[in-house]
């Protein structure tokens, strides 16, 4: 297997294998960008480059990753960036920066294309296109590893034994149609461990929402009646299921069984409510995706709608970044293949416009699904009015953007005024804490800029240091600071990867804007613009008084419009630093000083926890009665008594 400079597997998260070896080759010139230098890195390279296909990264002097390209010969594709007359400017500068390279060859050009999206989104790179999203998408899984199988949400990589369903284009998409599943199928949504548990229904079977397997209110078959009901649902058989229901319910009544036909009837309101809240008009397009793209003033929007057996699940529009020269069909293709790297393609895939190596896209997106996977332009039907419903809503879509943009920049600008600064800030940073009485203390971090809140540059930072006090506001925001600068001196200290702050946003009055200030001169941290947020008299939301470094005090009226926008990113960094403190708190109620013990797995701390009820008592408990549990031997008693009696034994 081919690895990394580092030592790290470079293997793709798809199926696709490489036979041949990687190799780096590096030129160390000056870190200013240098064009004989780029293209002297380039041409070393080029004398053992082997004519396969493949894939070549081109880095930095830093060893960032600043381009990502594949090629069905990679010695021919590699020398065509020697022949600088011949690039547009925007791959001059690349070259210009280019002090290595690292190159995979593959069996074949599908194989390369699949690698260049899975390197693409790993790395980021500068000269990419970039599919600008930091969403995944969820799906619905009926999971197979259990006699009564659960339905949830599902997120993620797609490990779990079961049928999954989706892509969903958005979590209130996916959370709506869970609800009327389970009001149609009434499957059990909880965790294995709650269904164990259960010695009567919960509320979820009261109002109708579950069969109640875990008290046995349902037998086996039916159960797997009702899975198999959902299954075809989810398939695209709608109409099947409900005919079935409606026989089912004509039955129940002419039966006098008028409770049995209620709740059949119920089923089928639930039915139709799904039905028409994912209404297209779909008939006959199956498994699709459709695809279409807009580009006004040098920005694109690629709308992507999502069609799974004839129903609507959702569609999501994404701004590609890094999109300057690169035509409209090659910012689709990119778009595309970076989509399905995270997400399985369907058997069709409709778009506005035909793709570049159209062909070798279906190829490769085909090996990855394991399956023949179409790509088309329709010409005609109804197929064609799909297409042109995705390309309105491109259109639509990126005027909001244009009108969101125009709005934010213009906030951007009266932050600048207000608080004096050089320019408008591209990124802002904004601090808060969250503990309670000092516990599961944890500063969190979020950004905002030109486009909105940046979520992938979010951080949360668990509060470590011995030296900070539990509870000291101000220790606490020193230790995040402090490790967040630390960092970015050593990784951007000449402050060129826009990773940098424009202004810091600290939750607090003087004395945080005060403490901050001293942390960033203690590192040698200038030019960084600091702005306190306190609550007004009574923590009233509009009566914010903001502190800056030098002293001063700026209040605004109740309506003004950056108020709102500063609340707006105070808020979220409260929200981020809650959710990240709570899902610190409810980890810490779920672990056991059992778990400190060295050679003790979930197994053994199960029997121990099962034969004497809790982890205070296994402590307190004698070695003759560790001795007793089941399955536990001799040795492992002896492990567990020691490791909660050394302190005794050391001091007596």
């Amino acid at each position: 297997m081919a690895r990394t400079p580092a030592g790290r597997p470079d293997t793709p998260r798809g199926e696709t294998r490489f036979l041949e070896e990687k190799a780096t080759f590096a030129v160390r010139g000056s870190d200013q960008p240098n064009l004989d230098a780029g293209v002297a890195a380039i041409r070393n390279v080029l004398r053992t480059l082997p004519a396969k296909p493949g894939v070549y990264r081109m880095t930095d002097a830093r060893g960032d990753v600043l381009y990502v390209g594949k090629a069905r010969t990679l010695k021919n594709r590699v020398s065509n960036y020697t022949q600088v007359a011949r690039l547009s400017k925007r791959l001059q500068r690349m070259v210009a920066q280019t002090r290595g390279m690292t190159i995979v060859t593959t069996n074949n050009e599908a194989e390369a294309l699949l690698l260049e999206a899975q390197l693409i989104k790993r790395f980021r790179p500068a000269y990419n296109v970039l599919l600008r999203d930091d969403k995944s998408f969820p799906f619905i899984l009926i999971r197979a590893d259990h006699k009564y199988p659960r339905i949830q949400k599902h997120r993620g990589a797609r490990r779990a034994k079961g049928d999954y369903y989706g892509p969903f284009a958005s979590a209130g998409s996916v959370n709506t149609t869970l609800n009327a599943l389970q009001k149609l199928f009434l499957l059990r949504s909880c965790t294995d461990s709650f269904f164990a548990n259960r010695d009567r229904p919960c509320l979820l079977y009261q109002i109708k929402r579950c069969s109640a397997p875990c008290v046995d209110r349902i037998d086996p078959t039916g159960y797997a009646e009702l899975v198999g009901d959902a299954k075809d649902f989810l398939a695209g058989k709608a109409t099947s299921v409900q005919t079935k229901i409606q026989s089912a319910m004509g039955e129940a009544a002419e039966a006098m069984d008028f409770e049995r036909a209620a709740m059949l009837r119920d089923r089928l309101r639930a039915l139709t409510f799904i039905q028409g809240s994912q209404f297209i008009n779909a008939e006959g397009v199956g498994d699709a995706d459709i695809f279409a793209l807009a580009c006004k003033s040098g920005v694109h929007c690629v709308q992507a709608f999502f069609i799974r057996g004839g129903q609507n699940w959702g569609h999501r529009a994404v701004f590609p970044a890094h999109t300057g020269d690169i035509s409209e069909e090659d910012v689709l293709a990119a778009t595309m293949l970076q989509f399905y790297e995270e997400v399985p393609p369907p058997r069709t895939i409709l778009t506005d416009r035909e793709l570049p190596e159209q062909a070798l896209i279906e190829e490769a997106l085909s090996e990855k699904a394991g399956r023949k996977v179409a790509i088309a332009q329709p010409v005609r039907g109804d197929r064609v009015r799909l297409v042109k419903q995705a390309i309105r809503n491109a259109e639509e879509a990126l005027d909001r953007r244009a009108a969101e943009s125009s709005t934010q920049a213009k906030l951007l600008r009266d932050v600048a005024e207000l608080f004096e600064l050089d320019a408008p800030p591209a990124r802002i940073e904004v601090y808060d804490n969250s503990h309670i009485m000092g516990t599961n203390m944890v500063g969190a971090m979020i950004v905002g800029g030109p486009e909105g809140f940046v979520k992938g540059q979010y951080r949360k930072f668990n509060i470590k240091r011995p030296e900070t006090i539990a509870g000291d506001d101000f220790g606490m925001m020193r230790e995040v600071l402090e490790r967040r600068f630390a960092r970015a001196i050593e990784e951007d200290p000449d402050r060129e990867r826009g990773v940098w702050p424009d202004l810091l946003l600290i939750d607090g009055g003087k004395g945080q804007v005060s403490a901050v200030r001293q942390v960033l001169e203690s590192m040698g941290v200038e030019e960084v613009a600091i702005v306190g947020v306190a609550k007004g008299p009574d923590r009233n939301a509009g009566r914010e008084v903001f502190h800056l470094s030098d002293g001063r005090e700026i209040k605004l009226p109740m309506n003004h419009p950056v108020l709102f926008f500063l609340q707006r990113l105070r808020d979220e960094a409260h929200r981020f630093a809650i959710g990240t403190h709570r899902a610190k708190r409810a980890k810490a109620l779920v672990t056991s000083s059992l778990d400190e013990v060295p050679g003790i797995g979930p197994a053994r701390k199960r029997a121990l926890l099962m034969h004497f009820g809790t982890a205070r008592a296994v402590k307190a408990a004698s070695l003759e009665d560790l001795r007793t549990a089941p399955g536990v031997s001799d040795a492992v008693a002896g492990l567990v008594y020691d490791h909660f009696h050394a302190d005794a034994a050391v001091a007596q």
